[in-house]
């Protein structure tokens, strides 16, 4: 699951971009993930600037020490 961490979106549309399963919708002031589309895919995560999104599955991963 993808969370976003309120109030630090600029709302610059990079996630939106990236996202092939068309799950992240951005509003003017709001940014939201459906996440019973999303397939954990995360390339929304790497890609923003400022690391507004972060996934529980990724930090399981890096926990265990994994990349």
């Amino acid at each position: 699951m993808i969370d976003i961490k309120a109030n630090t979106c600029d709302y610059c549309g990079t996630c939106v971009a990236v996202c092939h399963v068309d799950c992240i919708e951005l509003l003017e002031s709001s940014i939201s993930i459906d996440n019973n589309v999303c397939d954990d895919c995360c390339k929304c995560v790497y890609v923003c600037p400022l690391n507004v999104l972060s996934a529980d599955i990724l930090e399981k991963t890096e926990a265990i020490g994994g990349k």
